[in-house]
């Protein structure tokens, strides 16, 4: 075959073969084709909007409920003590007996002068009734009519004096009997069987506390009062009745919760903070006045409110708070988000996610934003592929 033919059925030989043998010598050469990596998978959690209470954890001091110092408005030797120091009292119950003596003789002698007065004022009434009688038939002068009225009336006034005289005197008698105004649980006593007191006197004989229920007063920031009216005002956040959860000092929660009583008008120019008062139940003497504890004030709800996992919010290099959102897409997009406190393991957020967002919680070293990501939604069930092989059977 000459030359010519042979390069003739050369170029005869179809493409693919030729297009086959450079596939069968690249893989000769030991270079292998490119591969398209696979889309990373993270774990999401979806947010939703729910009503948010929004608490405050405050520290403060139990305070009694009402407290009475019992003071001597009589001037007296203190004859008995009619209580035992640290019991409950009820109100009007005699504390403390004095001596007497002078006040029942002041009391008799006011009787008695009462008495002979009211033996007078029936004297001159009698005579007055007579003169009328007499005047009426000419018989006494007016003039003397006159007196003998004027007597009468005197001798009636003199009646009403010693009777309020009598009354003063029974008044001075009762206070020698000092009686408890409140109930509650009397403290320790100041003076001892034998003591003089005098009345109206500055030293306290005992101080009575009221203790069921009792207050606690917290301390919260100015600043955090007038955002939480702004936020009211704006219809962010809704207000009812404002319930305390109390915490004893060592953490253990109190049985019963308390209400709010009241807000101070008046800020602490030295903290920037002003007082609130809480009113607990305390049946069972727990609390006593001076204890530290903690409250867990609920100050409103937040009725659209959103809550994300705290492991989805991560900070960037400018300190701002940033989150990774999956879109519907697949795609990964960078958030920057803004929070204003913690509600359990999870920030409130006020801005930049919305319900419906996926964050990112696990996962977040395989993406960037802008690439593409497989969500799965955190707590699913496993599907089949993703569950255990079976045990080999023996």
């Amino acid at each position: 075959m000459s030359a010519s033919a042979r390069s003739r059925r050369l170029l005869a030989v179809p493409v693919a073969v030729i297009a086959a043998a450079s596939f069968l010598l690249a893989a000769c050469s030991g270079e292998p084709a490119p591969m398209q990596m696979p889309t990373p998978e993270v774990t999401v959690v979806t947010l939703k909007a729910q009503p948010v209470p929004l608490t405050r954890d405050l520290a403060g001091r139990t305070v009694p409920f009402v407290v009475a110092e019992v003071r001597p408005q009589a001037t007296g030797i203190v004859e008995k003590r009619l209580f035992e120091e640290g019991s409950l009292v009820k109100e009007g119950q005699v504390l403390y007996q004095l001596d007497d003596a002078t006040y029942r003789a002041a009391r008799a002698a006011a009787a008695a002068n009462l008495a002979r007065a009211q033996a007078s004022a029936k004297s001159a009434r009698l005579a007055a009734e007579r003169s009328t009688e007499l005047v009426a038939q000419k018989l006494v002068a007016q003039q003397d009519h006159e007196r003998t009225m004027a007597a009468a009336a005197e001798a009636a006034a003199d009646v009403a004096a010693y009777r309020a005289a009598l009354q003063s005197a029974d008044v001075s008698l009762g206070y020698t009997r000092i009686t408890a105004p409140i109930s509650g649980r009397a403290g320790k006593s100041g003076v001892t069987q034998g003591a003089l007191v005098t009345a109206n006197q500055e030293t306290a004989l005992v101080t009575v506390q009221q203790l069921d229920p009792i207050y606690v007063d917290l301390s919260q920031s100015a600043t955090e009062l007038m955002q939480l009216r702004k936020d009211v005002e704006a219809g962010r956040v809704e207000q009812g009745t404002v319930e305390a959860k109390i915490l004893l000092e060592d953490g253990t929660p109190y049985a019963h919760a308390g209400t709010l009583e009241f807000t101070d008008v008046t800020v602490d120019p030295g903290t920037g903070s002003y007082s609130l008062r809480v009113r607990v139940p305390n049946p069972d003497n727990l609390l006593l006045p001076g204890m530290y504890v903690r409250a867990v004030v609920e100050l409103g709800t937040r009725p659209d409110g959103i809550l994300a996992p705290q492991q989805g919010i991560s900070r960037d290099a400018k300190g701002n708070a940033t989150a990774l959102v999956v879109t519907p897409e697949g795609k990964v997009e960078a958030r920057v988000v803004q929070t204003s406190r913690t509600v359990g393991d999870q920030w409130l957020v006020d801005d930049g996610l919305q319900a419906g967002d996926r964050v990112i919680i696990e996962g977040l070293q395989k993406v960037q934003p802008g690439g593409s990501a497989t969500a799965v939604e955190a707590g699913a069930a496993a599907t089949p592929d993703d569950a255990a092989p079976p045990a080999p059977a023996e």
